[in-house]
């Protein structure tokens, strides 16, 4: 039994560490390739909370305001950070990326 719960232990801490190493190279690479007007640590932050993201979402929060809200997943998208796919009448971005290490 505690074998187990060591092996457990040891793949979270992987996964934690993996997602943690994403976040400041996604940071680090956001800075230096984003608009001064659309980057923020705060925004790279939200974008990692969930590995979907809607505008909605990112209005809520009090990131960005409403005349930024369209500049921001589209900056992002465009240096495919976050990828864009349209669901109904809203369109929301996941993070492929954060997708992919959650589910290795």
């Amino acid at each position: 039994m505690l074998a187990a719960v060591e092996e457990t232990a040891g793949w979270t801490t992987g996964r934690i560490r993996a997602i943690r190493d994403l976040l400041d190279a996604t940071t680090e690479r956001c800075r230096r390739e984003l608009p001064a007007r659309v980057y923020s640590r705060e925004l790279i932050e939200l974008i990692f909370v969930q590995p979907y993201v809607r505008i909605g979402f990112l209005v809520e929060a009090g990131n960005r305001g409403a005349q930024n809200r369209l500049d921001v997943p589209a900056a992002v998208g465009a240096h495919r950070v976050l990828a864009g796919e349209k669901h109904g009448r809203e369109m929301i971005y996941r993070n492929p990326a954060l997708l992919e290490v959650l589910s290795a």
